[in-house]
């Protein structure tokens, strides 16, 4: 064999050969590591939404979801079912707090503070984590952390027994702080019947969606009716801001009926005695034509510069789920203006929207915006994230919202709403029934607006709004005092502890 420099012949060429492979594989090293980088980097969102790709489903349910609490107590809970998708949601007293809650689907995704809060309840919020970047590494998910409401649980319950399955809402409010104290609404519906995976779920699904009485509506905060005479607590705070109304106790201008401006329609009052009633009697005894003409004389501008301030036509309220906008319209002529003084024409708010005007006339004209988280914390109870408290705001001068508290003291005590007096109290209401239907055939809403302050309080502690849809009352009643009012009575009880 012939040797060259110490190697056999050949050697050298053999080398080459190794360099080349070796070449080969580092390119193909490289490859592999750029197609990693492309897979799990560049493109995993792509995969990770995938509906092919249940890994992230199966890592969701594989842990017990975090509770949602009222006075301290969770009124959620989970289950293991043992199967794939371990935990599924439960409910304690579901149909009471189903319009806060909302529900959490393993088929149907989430709604209301289940879908506002996910990733607080389902742990992948990365507040909850104490080392955020090496939960990013190895893509763990914290225990499930706990959402702390602001709900008093004697008035959601009082509000739900004063429906007693009727078609309507109950929203009440702290006014100085906003707070959130009662949301109900009825009919209502078990959130758990929604939790799994099963036929049984699909089947409820169905049910529920196809119900005509639309349990799953959130009436409360999602369904807006026109608000009838409760609306007449924003025109007199109008007139009075300003100055159109200097003397709640001087007789007004006002014939009966009132002939809407440029038309031939007369507006006429369910009863009598408005006939150029001052403006204390004519809220007490809610007269309509005495204020619809009291808006045509503050005008449009002002009319809409007080409703916008009280929270008509904000559609970014949210609280923490989205609230659907309350409106009045700013381009009205004077007659569609003096139907919309009195809540009717197109003038549309939801129960939580009214529960907002009474809680700023309560808290001295300074509205807060409503909220109905206070804290979230994580799984052991530390506070994650404070109270969703915001700033208020003056929509009205103190001085308008002291001569309107006077007005709605003397509804509750000698006017339409006596039926919402609580002994030991000072109560502020204002009735209202509205008008709706073709031609105004429909059963009247009946409605009722109040805030109410023990005796030995420094002020209001509550502000609730009411809306029975299939209001029961006699249709030559004034206005919703016999329906309405006596439920807000046992809500503002419920909250002052009489």
């Amino acid at each position: 064999m012939t040797e060259y420099g110490g190697f056999p012949e050949g050697g050298r060429p053999m080398a080459k050969y190794i360099r080349h492979a070796c070449a080969f594989c580092a390119l193909l090293l490289a490859a592999l590591l750029a197609n990693a980088t492309r897979v799990q980097v560049v493109q995993s969102r792509e995969y990770n939404h995938n509906p092919a790709n249940r890994r992230a489903t199966i890592a969701r349910y594989q842990q017990p979801r975090g509770n949602i609490l009222v006075d301290g107590r969770p009124v959620t809970a989970s289950v293991d079912t043992g199967e794939q998708l371990r935990y599924e949601r439960a409910y304690l007293e579901g149909p009471l707090y189903a319009p806060v809650t909302g529900f959490a689907s393993q088929t149907y995704g989430t709604s209301f503070l289940e879908h506002a809060e996910d990733g607080v309840l389902s742990g992948a919020d990365p507040m909850l984590a104490p080392l955020p970047l090496w939960n990013d590494v190895t893509r763990g998910r914290n225990p499930g952390g706990d959402v702390v409401t602001t709900l008093n649980g004697r008035a959601q319950e009082a509000a739900h027994r004063g429906l007693a399955g009727r078609k309507g809402a109950v929203a009440a409010v702290e006014p100085a702080t906003g707070r959130i104290l009662a949301l109900v609404t009825s009919p209502s519906y078990d959130p758990a019947e929604l939790s799994g995976n099963n036929e049984a779920v699909a089947s409820a699904w169905a049910r529920l969606n196809h119900d005509p009485e639309k349990p799953m509506l959130n009436r409360a905060v999602r369904q807006t009716y026109p608000p009838g005479s409760t609306f007449k607590v924003v025109t007199a705070a109008a007139a009075l801001d300003a100055g159109v109304v200097t003397d709640l106790d001087a007789r007004t201008d006002s014939p009966d009926p009132y002939r809407l401006p440029g038309t031939t329609t007369g507006l006429t009052n369910e009863g009598d005695g408005c006939v150029d009633a001052s403006v204390r009697d004519a809220f007490e005894w809610s007269c309509n034509t005495v204020f619809a003409k009291l808006g045509v004389d503050v005008g449009v501008r002002d009319m809409a510069s007080m409703a916008q301030a009280l929270g008509f036509n904000d559609s970014g309220l949210r609280i923490p789920f989205s609230v659907s906008p309350s409106t009045f319209d700013p381009h009205v002529d004077k007659a569609q203006l003096a139907l919309s003084s009195i809540g009717q024409y197109n003038t549309r708010a939801t129960p939580l929207q009214m529960a907002m005007v009474a809680a700023a006339v309560a808290n001295g004209g300074l509205l807060r915006p409503p909220y109905l988280v206070e804290r979230t914390t994580r799984h052991g109870g530390e506070t994650v994230a404070g109270s969703g408290a915001r700033p208020g705001r003056q929509v009205m001068r103190p001085a308008t919202a002291a001569r309107l508290t006077e007005l709605m003291a003397g509804v509750v005590e000698e006017g339409t709403g006596t039926n919402a007096a609580i002994p030991g109290a000072l109560v502020g209401g204002k009735t209202g029934t509205a008008q709706h239907g073709l031609g105004n055939a429909g059963v009247p809403y009946a409605w009722f607006v109040s805030w109410a302050q023990a005796k030995d309080a420094p002020e209001p502690q509550v502000a609730v709004a009411v809306v029975v849809e299939d209001a029961s009352a006699d249709r030559g009643e004034i206005s919703g005092g016999g329906d309405a009012a006596p439920i807000a009575r046992e809500v503002m009880r419920a909250v002052l502890g009489r």
